[in-house]
């Protein structure tokens, strides 16, 4: 499998900055490595939380039960 490899540099707190280096010289790691298991691990709940975030600050009228569910699909 082939990918398209991107860098992202970031600046850390230094007390993150320590502990992912300790944990990376205590495991044989890349912080690398620990840094793309974080993102790919939490990214899809970030995206759920600041997405509903968003949909809230645009103050949508709420929606009843049975509009979310024709909106999902799910009505039967």
């Amino acid at each position: 499998m082939s990918y398209n490899r991107n860098m992202l540099s970031l600046r850390l707190d230094p007390g993150i900055e320590r502990r992912l280096d300790q944990l990376a010289q205590r495991t044989g790691r890349t912080k690398s490595f620990y840094a793309r298991e974080l993102i790919e691990g939490n990214l899809e709940d970030l995206e759920d939380r600041y997405l509903a975030e968003a949909r809230l600050e645009k103050r949508r009228p709420a929606l009843t039960s049975r509009q979310v569910r024709k909106e999902l699909g799910l009505n039967r």
